[in-house]
């Protein structure tokens, strides 16, 4: 405790309490600036509606708000999961051999800078109008380049003494694997994940854009904002927001509960 008041100037409690009422106060003040310049300066609802009149209109189109969030954050999620192991599972085999890491370097890149406003249309032309599919598998991909980075970069934490100390023990590639590589490469596996966690989000919404079935909350922002509803799609806005924060908060829960009681060093 002593060396986190020194380093800080402050207690842990009053550190913890100020970070969780800083963003809220920061919040507040920007939501009184957001309702000021509306009311009183005059800004239109064309450029930026009034946080009250958003509430009013999330609070008239509830039930449409939690379909939609429901919707959306289905395929993000399913893209995130599927994404998520065919990242671990390639930057295994990467780790592994190192052919299939020179095979995978340029893949990955190429999948890095593919841009979603020309890959969704092309996967909703495919894959018909009615079917989620174009929308997860864009999610996957995204979700895909940031843990595989991460876990191969993980995986090869393992120093040789570590390896040969296994060999030496007669243990066997999945014996090594589950007690040496993946424990190493937690950490970096969790990060992957909780990066992408917002990425799949993100696509999802951008993917809702270029056709395919409506209903969800991209789909939904464009429809409020073509006919001129700019509160309805602000409050769509907001419910994005809710969704891609509720995403990273669920992947920070997750990594610091298998994080729980790990050793972060030592002699």
């Amino acid at each position: 405790m002593s060396t986190v008041v020194a380093r800080t100037g402050m207690r842990p409690r009053t550190e913890t309490t100020l970070r969780i009422v800083a963003p809220i106060a920061v919040g507040l003040i920007g939501l009184g600036v957001w309702q000021f310049l509306v009311s009183v300066v005059g800004v239109s609802d064309y450029l930026l509606p009034s946080p009250a009149s958003i509430v009013e209109e999330l609070v008239a189109y509830w039930p449409s708000v939690v379909e939609a969030t429901l919707l959306t954050g289905t395929n993000a999620l399913l893209g995130l999961i599927v994404g998520s192991v065919f990242g671990i599972g390639l930057a295994a085999l990467a780790a592994r051999w190192r052919p299939i890491d020179r095979m995978s370097a340029p893949v990955v890149a190429s999948l890095a800078v593919i841009p979603i406003v020309a890959l969704a249309p092309v996967l909703n032309s495919m894959f018909g109008a009615d079917s989620q599919f174009g929308r997860q598998a864009i999610a996957a991909l995204a979700s895909f380049v940031p843990v595989f980075i991460n876990t191969l970069r993980g995986f090869r934490q393992t120093t040789p003494v570590h390896r040969d100390l296994m060999k030496a023990y007669a243990a066997s590639s999945g014996q090594e694997l589950r007690t040496l590589t993946l424990p190493t490469a937690r950490p970096f596996i969790l990060t992957g994940i909780r990066i992408a966690s917002s990425l799949a989000v993100i696509s999802a919404l951008v993917a809702e854009y270029f056709g395919g079935p409506r209903g969800g909350l991209g789909g939904l922002i464009s429809t409020s904002a073509a006919s001129s509803a700019y509160a309805r799609a602000w409050a769509y806005v907001v419910a994005s927001i809710a969704l891609g924060l509720l995403f990273y908060l669920a992947t920070l829960a997750l990594e610091r509960l298998l994080q729980r009681g790990r050793p972060t060093g030592g002699a």
